[in-house]
């Protein structure tokens, strides 16, 4: 405890101040990996999936960010709904978890299951809500005592109601309150949690009205949301839209999330390496500077065990940094930190 404790002062040194939520701000990248080969289940730790490196966190460290966002499978975790964690995997979250607190990072626990669990929706006779609550349940026990882990509820849910997301959501969050844990949750919406669509009636009843329902017994939560800023918002095309479109897919969101005195996390964006990319990434991490009072910061995606080849990977080659994060580290200190550093030169 003295360990967490001691790192969390040096975090929030080197963050500035915390926000209103008590986090440091957030900025970071998820590290990639043991949400790979869904299909394999269990599948065979470094082969089929893998945990963050050390040296990746050494990484991520050493550039002064302040967070990572682990993802991690469900099925992996707990093989049976309702059932013990499974000791060796939750023994591998706990080493990254463990070693990046060391190294002075916030970690971001990232349920990776898009709200399904072997292929079966929550909220069906499958899936009832009541499990999502019951791995919070298990894991907040866990975690509780670590200040410096916050909990992801779910990656991107989709396919389902956004009612029954909030009653998902909400049942998860009375159960890690219920074990005493305090730790901060980030809440996503429905439909990927898609910042542009935040208001849309595309997947059904927008987030903008129902995820306004979210109960948290402590008031330590945010809203995560999740922006791509290529064609049709996915993620999956190296051409961005324009220079302008994470600022515009971003401003009704915070509109939004100011009026109602909500917080927010960019908990995944990524985009290719090209001009008009990387001027986009760039705005778009201006916006947020911009807007503090809303925004507890962001983890670009991705770092991790991908191919070289991956146009959004901030993973080094060669020891060698990718455009993409030097845009990254221009937006790591406030905006005044950074004009007096500009000021000084």
């Amino acid at each position: 405890m003295a360990t967490i404790v001691c790192a969390l002062m040096l975090l929030m040194s080197a963050s500035g101040s915390f926000a209103q939520t008590g986090l440091p701000y957030l900025t970071g990248v998820n590290i990639a990996g043991a949400e790979f080969n869904g299909r394999k289940i269990p599948g065979v730790p470094n082969r089929d999936y893998f945990y963050p490196a050390k040296a990746t966190i050494d990484y991520v460290a050493s550039k002064r960010m302040t967070s990572i966002r682990v993802p991690f499978l469900w099925e992996r975790m707990q093989p049976q709904l309702n059932g013990p964690l499974e000791s060796e995997e939750l023994r591998r979250l706990d080493e990254v978890v463990r070693y990046a607190i060391g190294k002075r990072l916030y970690v971001v626990l990232d349920l990776h299951n898009y709200a399904y669990y072997r292929q079966k929706v929550i909220g069906s006779p499958d899936v009832p809500v009541t499990a999502l609550a019951d791995i919070w349940k298990r894991l907040a026990i866990h975690f509780r005592d670590s200040p410096l882990v916050g909990f992801g509820l779910m990656n991107e849910p989709k396919g389902l109601l956004t009612e029954t997301w909030l009653s998902a959501a909400n049942a998860a969050i009375a159960a890690i309150r219920n074990t005493g844990a305090s730790n901060t949750i980030f809440v996503p919406g429905n439909g990927w949690t898609g910042a542009h669509s935040w208001l849309s009636t595309r997947y059904g009843a927008p987030n903008g009205d129902v995820m306004l329902g979210v109960v948290d017994p402590a008031n330590n939560y945010v809203y995560e949301v999740h922006q791509y800023l290529d064609s049709n918002y996915s993620g999956t095309h190296a051409a961005c839209r324009s220079e302008t479109v994470g600022v515009d897919t971003l401003q009704l969101f915070t509109q939004w999330a100011r009026q109602n005195g909500k917080r927010a996390y960019l908990g995944e964006f990524g985009v290719g390496a090209d001009p008009v990319c990387l001027g986009a990434l760039n705005a778009m991490l201006t916006f947020i500077d911009e807007n503090r009072d809303v925004w507890v910061g962001w983890s670009y995606w991705a770092a991790g065990a991908w191919p070289p080849s991956y146009f959004t990977s901030v993973q080094p080659v060669n020891g060698v940094d990718r455009p993409q994060m030097s845009v990254l580290l221009n937006h790591l200190g406030r905006p005044q930190e950074r004009a007096n550093k500009g000021a000084a030169q």
